[in-house]
């Protein structure tokens, strides 16, 4: 009995050709931040670098916005991507082991890759809006979800709910409360102020190795950016209750020295 996919109708010549020049554009665009950085790209440089009209690329996207967007989702695909690569690399690693993997994976990436980091996290691009709730919002999402997924990995949602987040008032508990989840599960308020606290910190970290605000430390930087890592999680994680507790938990997830991942 056929499959829906032998089934499916084949791909036509037309959109195959559509897609390649698709990738084509985007590649072109790429090259061009890569270059000159994100607040210089130009459709119509994009255009003659690929022997197009601007007209003719229009075809492809009626708008710079629309290019943008592409660009801005193809970078948040490729981040996630390399930060569950990370992860994936260290299967039978201990919960402290992989959120440290995947934290290493964010920063290899943006270090890698810092055009595109900053198209995604730099100033914002004049007369740019993203899609409310557009494919930009998802593609973040799709990258929360992992960070969720392996700093909570292991703790059950009665856990995650009794966690400590001191300070906190009732109108920002609520807020929280009432977010769309991100990851495979609703994370309680608490939980989330944790997590949120925790992005803020390794991303300031990468940001300003990124943009060479601490250029100073030489080769040393890895190194510093792991130390932080390893002591944040630690604290989040001793935040936690143990299970059949409610009190927090005085022996974290181990979050290792030596984790699989390099820069």
């Amino acid at each position: 009995m056929p499959t829906e996919e032998a089934m499916a109708a084949p791909i036509s010549l037309r959109d195959r050709r559509r897609a390649a020049a698709t990738r084509e554009i985007l590649e072109a665009a790429e090259h061009q931040i890569a270059e000159h950085g994100p607040a210089a790209l130009s459709l119509r440089a994009v255009a003659r670098s690929l022997g197009m009209t601007v007209q003719a690329l229009y075809h492809y996207f009626p708008s710079r916005d629309e290019l943008v967007t592409a660009l801005i989702v193809k970078a948040y695909d490729a981040l996630a991507e390399a930060v569950q690569a990370a992860v994936d690399a260290v299967p039978d690693g201990s919960p402290g082991d992989r959120v440290l993997v995947a934290a290493e994976g964010y920063r290899q990436w943006a270090v890698a890759h810092p055009e595109r980091f900053q198209l995604l996290y730099g100033t914002p691009l004049r007369y740019y809006a993203a899609p409310v709730d557009g494919p930009t919002t998802q593609a973040v999402r799709r990258m929360s979800a992992i960070f969720e997924h392996e700093m909570f990995a292991g703790f059950t949602t009665a856990q995650l709910a009794a966690a400590e987040a001191p300070g906190l008032s009732a109108e920002l508990l609520s807020y929280l409360d009432q977010l769309p989840p991100t990851g495979v599960r609703e994370l309680p308020p608490a939980s989330t102020a944790l997590v949120m606290s925790a992005w803020g910190h390794m991303h300031g970290m990468v940001v300003l190795e990124v943009f060479g605000h601490t250029s100073f430390l030489g080769d040393h930087q890895a190194e510093i950016f792991r130390m932080a890592m390893r002591n944040l999680f630690q604290d989040i994680h001793s935040r936690i209750p143990a299970a059949g507790t409610g009190t927090a938990t005085t022996n974290p997830p181990e979050t290792g020295g030596a984790p699989a991942s390099r820069p």
